[in-house]
């Protein structure tokens, strides 16, 4: 180890006192990091099981044994039960319960990028054997943007008549979270339809993705040929959150023809937003991907407005240094031809 000083400080000085106690809280942290690394490496490691970090990650992650135990399809007293096998192994509280929420000590902070890292270790060693073999089989983690609800799921279908032994992990999230998980390399690859500023990612465009504007059949502009956009700002309008790729494609237009809609009612997904227009509660931005069966049914229709519909591109995305398992690579070529055979 190291040798650590800490000078006690003198009687009423706070700037000092403040700095003492948090070279404490540092020096504690050190203490249970190398604590973990020593148990791990030195302390009969056999004991901790693949399982068991599986569900310690899954835990501290979802901040909760019930959704750990969801997931893992797993009974909540079996994850719990587990949890408290490798605290009383490593000798050290992983979890502290406050009312019903679970948090992470001290050990349990040091231990999560351990595991995370021991996890991601496990799956590229499986899918290298895989690869080895020329076998398409294992894991495939994805995570998509609500709107792509409609067809991602239609694409991973067909995938899975073809290749039966792939593991699908489908997440559906918000752009902002999905951003995060980008970021973090929690996924194989990631689907969206608007890619972030920067230089480290790679993204293909593999399907087209149009925005237009939907109302109910009944709605005084529904029959409405070239409706102007500026006569959209007297019409109550249903937006995603902010920060969703449908919405800041709208601002960006409105902002370029200097207009201005502030949203009627905020929701949390496309169905949602599409159930809302149904009842009559305001116009929106959808994509034409999530309103076949509504136009079919004759429950929505799509305005005839100047500017629209917007045509952009849906793009499968990873890190730049990123790569990808056999899966995820045949996957990826399976979602980029099919695009293209769609779009002819």
């Amino acid at each position: 180890m190291f040798p650590v000083y800490l000078e006690a400080p003198k009687q009423g000085d706070i700037g000092v006192t403040c700095c003492y106690y948090s070279r404490i809280l540092q020096f504690v942290k050190i203490i249970y990091y190398y604590k973990i690394h020593y148990i791990l490496l030195y302390n009969n490691p056999m004991h901790l099981t693949l399982q068991q970090i599986k569900l310690f990650e899954a835990v501290f992650r979802l901040s909760s044994y019930t959704r750990a135990a969801e997931e893992l399809y797993l009974t909540q007293p079996a994850v719990s039960l587990q949890i408290k096998r490798m605290e009383a192994q490593m000798e050290l509280p992983l979890f502290e319960r406050v009312g019903k929420k679970v948090f992470p000590t001290a050990a349990g902070k040091a231990l999560y990028p351990l595991s995370t890292d021991i996890l991601r270790r496990v799956n590229d060693l499986k899918a290298q054997v895989e690869e080895l073999k020329g076998e398409v089989k294992g894991a495939l983690n994805l995570s998509v943007v609500t709107t792509a609800e409609y067809f991602i799921p239609h694409l991973l279908g067909r995938f899975l008549q073809n290749y039966s032994d792939v593991e699908p992990k489908l997440k559906f999230t918000n752009r902002a979270q999905l951003l995060e998980r980008l970021t973090n390399n929690e996924d194989d690859f990631v689907v969206m339809g608007r890619i972030p500023d920067g230089d480290g990612l790679i993204a293909y465009p593999f399907l087209e993705n149009v925005l237009v504007v939907v109302a109910p059949p009944n709605h005084p502009l529904a029959n409405n040929k070239n409706i102007q956009l500026k006569s959209l700002t007297k019409e109550r309008f249903l937006q995603r959150e902010k920060g969703s790729g449908t919405r800041l494609v709208f601002d960006v237009l409105l902002k370029k023809h200097k207009l201005q809609i502030d949203p009627y009612m905020e929701l949390g997904s496309s169905e949602a937003i599409k159930q809302g227009v149904m009842a009559g509660l305001g116009l929106a931005i959808l994509s034409l991907h999530s309103l076949s069966l509504e136009q079919n049914a004759g429950k929505l229709a799509v305005l005839d407005v100047t500017g629209f519909p917007i045509k952009r591109r849906w793009y499968a995305v990873h890190l730049k240094n990123k790569t990808l398992s056999l899966v995820a690579k045949t996957f990826l070529e399976f979602i980029l031809a099919e695009g293209k055979a769609l779009q002819k």
